[in-house]
């Protein structure tokens, strides 16, 4: 069976898939993936359809050396159509860097657990909202002096949980997120980090976070980010779509994970949130197929290691109806 796994119309509910295994997934991983794989990689990402992909990060290479080509990934991602660009960001440096180099949009981290936050980032959490503060600014004076803008976007880590401080209050997630978006975050996300939500809890706060991103414009509460730790990551992606979420990050693979969660398997995985939303219809423009023989690129790529997920056993249902596959843009 190929193709797109949704038959388009004008009616048609749709959503989209950042994939982040460059990133959230290599960074877990000791081994260091060679560039020219790297980019395999990519362009094989970009042709299953997928058209924003979380290439890297600015942090120093000593810290992250599975990372320190970003820059050279930035340039090469930049030149295929209709893609977008992101990369995450630790820090005023990392924003410098991320600027310089083109890319489309830039994730800063934020916890809303205070104690991850310290154990992360060394930093309490209000101490990260007054750098976005200082990072929009640089951007915006970047901006002026350039002409190009690269988006700012803030994940908000531990947002339903935290295995160093346990409970995270909803109150303390809603008050971060007004905190931010007052600072000038131009999108927010609410990360399951340690796996430790439920498909109730996700749909009850992202219900409230509509609410108090709306304060702000359209748009500005903008990602699901889902890690699959206790067998829950794709019905917290069914819960965050009920509540209005229409844009998820996921991994080839299931790769990735949090240092602070031992054990813990990695992301929900790109072609099992594919599935779930065209079985329900919803068009992300994913061509099963690609992505199926991507993953197996990435199991041979990181032979060893261990992957995640669970369409790849078995395949689309018979029952899955599947429209040509198009061009890549």
């Amino acid at each position: 069976m190929t193709g797109t796994m949704t038959s388009p119309t004008t009616s048609t509910p749709r959503a989209s898939v950042r994939e982040v295994g460059l990133r959230d997934g290599l960074q877990s991983i000791a081994r260091t993936l060679p560039t020219p794989i790297k980019l395999q990689w990519l362009r094989a990402a970009h042709a299953a359809g997928l058209r924003e992909v979380e290439v890297g990060s600015f942090v120093p290479p000593r810290l992250l050396p599975q990372l320190a080509d970003t820059a050279e990934l930035v340039r090469e991602a930049l030149a295929l159509p209709g893609l977008t660009v992101s990369v995450l960001v630790p820090n005023l440096k990392g924003a410098e860097r991320a600027i310089e180099s083109g890319a489309h949009a830039m994730l800063l981290p934020l916890s809303a657990s205070h104690a991850h936050s310290l154990a992360n980032l060394r930093k309490a959490p209000d101490d990260v909202v007054r750098e976005i503060g200082e990072i929009r600014r640089l951007r915006d004076a970047s901006s002026s002096a350039s002409g190009s803008r690269c988006l700012l976007e803030v994940g908000m880590s531990t947002a339903f949980g935290c295995t160093i401080q346990g409970g995270v209050e909803p109150e303390e997630v809603l008050r971060l997120l007004r905190a931010v978006l007052e600072a000038g975050a131009e999108r927010v996300g609410l990360a399951d980090t340690v796996g430790y939500a439920d498909p109730r809890q996700v749909r009850e706060l992202f219900e409230r976070a509509f609410e108090v991103a709306g304060e702000f414009g359209e748009g500005r509460l903008a990602c699901g980010h889902f890690h699959d730790t206790r067998g829950l990551g794709l019905a917290n992606v069914f819960a965050a779509w009920e509540a209005g979420v229409r844009r998820f990050d996921a991994c080839t693979g299931g790769i990735g994970g949090c240092p602070h969660a031992p054990g813990a398997s990695g992301n929900v995985a790109t072609e099992d949130v594919a599935y779930l939303l065209a079985s329900m219809g919803v068009d992300t423009g994913l061509d099963f197929d690609a992505l199926m023989a991507l993953r197996t690129s990435v199991a041979g790529w990181l032979e060893g290691e261990p992957l995640h997920g669970h369409i790849w056993r078995a395949g689309l249902p018979k029952t899955m109806r599947t429209a040509p596959a198009r061009e890549a843009a």
